[in-house]
């Protein structure tokens, strides 16, 4: 990381930090703190709000787990914020498996991520094939707050290097034919 992770156990805390710090311990159980944490542990108020935001995306959506992931995934996949793209795609690799009935939503929300993640505006044909995908209005509200959401997680996690992964290519890039340099 560009600036020091917070001190093993975080020090100096006032009691909003340490309430706050509590909740992410309770959130993250036995696994303890990461990366992340210890980056966004500077500002404990804000690093608050962020887990709230966050859970909300994921207690509160409606919206299949499997089709966020994969969204989560290919913003970070596009912004090549690999220490995000571990961590989700070890998530999405425990969703159930992709079947022919999904595959019409699927790309289009694999579409609207790269839309959103590339191009910010999102041509009238790409959002026209998520609507016709058999979403609703409250799914595709959802998809595109986690969508805006992460692509804010991984320009954070890029910009500071957060897990020291932005400088080490990912299993995906690593064996990726069409990043071969070999002709």
């Amino acid at each position: 990381m560009r600036l020091p992770y917070v001190p093993n156990p975080p020090v100096d805390l006032d009691a909003a930090g340490r309430a706050v710090l509590s909740q992410i311990l309770a959130r993250r159980g036995a696994s303890g703190l990461i990366s992340l944490d210890w980056a966004l542990l500077h500002s404990p108020i804000i690093a608050g709000g962020w887990y709230s935001f966050f859970g909300a995306i994921y207690s509160g959506s409606i919206f299949l787990h499997d089709l966020l992931e994969l969204a989560v995934c290919r913003v970070a996949l596009l912004n090549r914020a690999w220490y995000q793209y571990d961590g989700h795609v070890r998530v999405l690799a425990r969703c159930e498996g992709f079947d022919l009935v999904k595959l019409k939503i699927q790309w289009a929300v694999l579409r609207y991520a790269d839309a959103m993640t590339k191009d910010i505006a999102v041509h009238d044909t790409v959002f026209r094939d998520l609507r016709n995908s058999g979403l609703n209005d409250r799914e595709i509200i959802e998809l595109t707050l986690t969508i805006a959401a992460y692509n804010g997680v991984s320009r954070f996690l890029v910009a500071l290097d957060v897990g020291e992964r932005n400088s080490k290519p990912t299993v995906i890039e690593a064996t990726d034919p069409s990043n071969s340099s070999s002709s």
